[in-house]
């Protein structure tokens, strides 16, 4: 029997990564019946520790599910975030944008966040971003998604209309709680297997470690980075006085790895201490880093996952989760998904036409960074248009920056924002048009 339960808790793990959610919630209901069967025959004694990994499973599959969506007669819908071929706005390539991401490291290490196995929210989330939807398997068990019927209707991954065939999905490393080293050396190996015009992903969600330097004069590290895991070092406490914290990823660890073209996304609450990269070796490098602070209403969602990851991962319900909009029906859904899709179409063509720096046009190449930066675009927009957000701190930001006044301040985009806010009927969660003038 209790091998049984393990199996159980085996295969929703598995279904987890492979985005089956509806599958997952029948599968935490036999569980849940299986655990009360067996703890009330054979041992009444585990039924502790059984119920907290059935909570823990309850709690994760609550919080992935930002927002309620049902159809008409009530029933919910899971909905999918993966990448389809309609899913990344289409561009006009040009030369410059040469690379494909080819390796990829997430990272999460936040001590207060909902997570199962080892497998935190954030985790998840970028997981399932950085997957391309298998329409083409018949043997994909496809949950009812209004993604299935979304939206850039001329999109079609890179070389198909040369009959060419689909690209794999990038490899990935999964690091729950690592140690330093494990990520320097999980880092290494993603270095090390990048082919030519490769590029690697390193995705960090962790707390920040925070630098007690007065006078900082090496910027890579004395303003401090995000915090590593210590609980497999026995010389944990041994620190002199003084002395910089070894269980800590730092800007200026990661400058051996900008010898190849590096993308890396930062969601911490000391995230920008990553602006300060350098470009030794002149390959591409792109930063993204979330807002260092969040307004007091909404600093108790970091518990369900980081708000920085969420709009990466699904732009609207991070819209719908910052103005308290808690269920949708499916069409209204599908309506404001529109928006979006404009956003985001729009979005491309300005940082295509912008004066950005090349490293920009480089990763604009690949779907899933272009799509990446384009969500970065339109968390940028939101929030700095959003009256909870206030300062430079509840902002995200990008290094290289993207031009404010051909992109980010871009009128076309903020009526876009409106817009969307008065199709959710939360316009007033955003400044009147006097306001803006």
């Amino acid at each position: 029997m209790v091998k049984k339960l393990r199996y159980y808790a085996r295969f929703i793990v598995v279904c987890l990564l492979l985005n089956r959610m509806k599958l997952v919630r029948e599968l935490v209901q036999e569980l849940d019946a299986q655990i009360a069967d067996y703890t009330s025959t054979y041992e009444p004694e585990d039924q502790l520790e059984w119920n907290l990994v059935l909570d823990e499973i309850k709690a994760f599959v609550k919080a992935e599910s930002t927002v309620g969506m049902v159809h008409s007669d009530t029933n919910p819908v899971i909905l999918t975030h993966r990448l389809g071929p309609q899913t990344s706005p289409p561009i006009e390539r040009t030369p410059p944008m040469c690379l494909s991401l080819q390796e990829i490291l997430i990272v999460g290490n936040c001590a207060d966040q909902v997570k199962f196995s080892e497998l935190s929210m954030d985790m998840f989330r970028m997981l399932q971003t950085l997957e391309r939807e298998p329409r083409d398997d018949p043997n994909h068990l496809h949950d009812a998604s209004p993604a299935g019927r979304m939206p850039f209707r001329p999109g079609a991954y890179p070389g198909a209309e040369n009959g060419a065939p689909r690209r794999d999905n990038p490899h990935k490393y999964l690091l729950y709680k690592p140690t330093y080293s494990q990520v320097q050396v999980f880092l290494a190996s993603g270095f090390k297997e990048l082919p030519a015009n490769g590029a690697l992903l390193l995705y960090l969600s962790a707390d920040g470690c925070f630098s007690t330097v007065k006078h900082p004069e090496e910027m890579g590290y004395d303003l401090g980075g995000v915090s590593t895991c210590s609980k497999r070092d026995p010389e944990h406490g041994k620190r002199p006085t003084g002395g910089k914290e070894p269980h800590c990823l730092y800007p200026g660890d990661l400058y051996p790895f900008t010898r190849k073209p590096l993308f890396v996304v930062v969601d911490s609450d000391n995230s920008f201490v990553f602006q300060q990269i350098p470009r030794y070796f002149g390959q591409p490098l792109m930063v993204l880093m979330s807002p260092q602070d969040t307004p007091p209403t909404l600093r108790d969602i970091r518990h369900s996952g980081s708000l920085f990851t969420l709009f990466l991962h699904a732009p609207l319900a991070a819209f719908c989760l910052i103005c308290n909009i808690g269920n949708l029906a499916v069409h209204h859904w599908e309506r404001c998904q529109r928006y979006i899709e404009r956003f985001l179409i729009e979005a491309c063509q300005l940082v295509t036409h912008s004066r950005c720096e090349t490293s920009v046009l480089q990763f604009f190449g690949d779907d899933f960074l272009r799509l990446l930066l384009v969500r970065y675009v339109f968390c940028d927009v939101v929030l700095n248009l959003h009256r909870s957000f206030r300062g430079r701190q509840q902002r995200p930001r990008c290094h290289p920056p993207l031009p404010d006044a051909e992109v980010l301040e871009h009128p076309t985009l903020h009526h876009l924002v409106l817009d969307l806010a008065a199709c959710l009927d939360c316009r007033d969660h955003f400044p009147d048009s006097n306001e803006l003038a």
